[in-house]
């Protein structure tokens, strides 16, 4: 299931704010992005290509992280899509991170990091937040009733996703992951 639109109104380019993360051989420093959320360069590691941003109890997460991850998505090819599957798995890719990001928002207290890692087929996004809470879709979906459908959106598009909790520290990382369109 993929969320295809004729027409995207987020994908015009790369944004031109100072988040960084670029992958590959550059790894710029840290910088302030909109909003003073700060960005954490790529970590390359096999292969693998993964940017951070740190929310730091900034307002406007959401958008932020949208941003931050449209633009690791052309960093990394994902856009301009020459295709519609292409622009599809790019779309999936944002409503995800708008999911988990909104989720950590309502539940948890917000945010505390967006963790996007690419290795060609596969995009894990990990949103990290100081909630206690166990997040799950609501059963039994209701598609009429408005709310309750973050969940129920990300395990229809992930190819799979969880929580990790870490023994002695509050809080935990709900993380999901999403195939490359071929």
């Amino acid at each position: 299931m993929s969320t295809t639109r004729p027409y995207s109104p987020g994908d015009r380019g790369p944004e031109p704010s100072g988040a960084s993360g670029a992958s590959g051989g550059s790894v710029p420093t840290g910088g302030a992005s909109p909003g003073g959320a700060t960005a954490v360069p790529a970590v390359p590691s096999g292969g693998r290509q993964v940017r951070r941003l740190s929310f730091d109890g900034q307002s406007g997460v959401v958008p932020l992280a949208r941003d931050f991850t449209r633009q690791a998505l052309y960093a990394w090819g994902w856009l301009p899509a020459a295709t519609a599957d292409q622009r599809a798995a790019a779309e999936d890719v944002l409503l995800v991170v708008s999911e988990l990001v909104t989720n950590a928002c309502l539940h948890a207290e917000g945010p505390d990091q967006l963790e996007i890692t690419c290795d060609n087929k596969v995009i894990r996004v990990e949103v990290s937040d100081r909630g206690t809470g166990q997040p799950a879709p609501r059963t039994p979906h209701r598609a009429g009733r408005p709310g309750g459908h973050g969940m129920f959106i990300v395990q229809r598009l992930c190819l799979d996703w969880g929580v990790v909790r870490s023994p002695g520290i509050t809080g935990k990382r709900v993380w999901a992951e999403l195939g490359a369109p071929a």
